[in-house]
């Protein structure tokens, strides 16, 4: 497959975050594992929004959502950080952008980015049922 370089030239103009568009587009909110998988899970079962590209590391401690640029700038949501990949080249492959990383949803079978408000009632959502669980034991 061939890959889609960030800020090339010769790569016509996409709104950012839409279908389509590059992961350089779009800046990537880390989550702990859990409460990722579980952010997934809702997303994908209850608010009818689409969950878009998620990375996760070799070693499976965090999740990387892809989210519209820009969304670093107010990203305030404890336990997460969001940082803002300016184009630093990354490409839109099968194989994953980040060194260390994996596709949990790889392009091709998500949306391009996840909306930051959805992202945010579902990480919200994820930790109160973790705790909610963790309160059981």
């Amino acid at each position: 497959m061939e890959t889609s370089r960030i800020n090339d030239p010769r790569t016509p103009p996409r709104t950012p975050g839409s279908p389509g568009s590059p992961p350089g587009d779009c800046d990537v909110v880390t989550v702990p594992a859990r409460q990722g998988l579980e952010a997934v899970d809702i997303l994908r079962r209850g608010t009818g929004e689409a969950v878009g590209l998620v990375l996760h590391d070799d070693g499976g401690g965090t999740l990387g959502f892809l989210v519209p640029p820009g969304t670093a700038a107010a990203w305030d949501v404890p336990g997460s950080t969001c940082t803002g990949t300016d184009g630093r080249g990354l490409t839109l492959a099968p194989e994953p952008p980040v060194e260390g990383s994996d596709w949990l949803l790889p392009p091709g079978e998500a949306d391009l980015a996840t909306d930051p408000a959805v992202l945010r009632e579902a990480l919200g959502k994820a930790a109160r049922t973790i705790k909610a669980a963790d309160s059981c034991r």
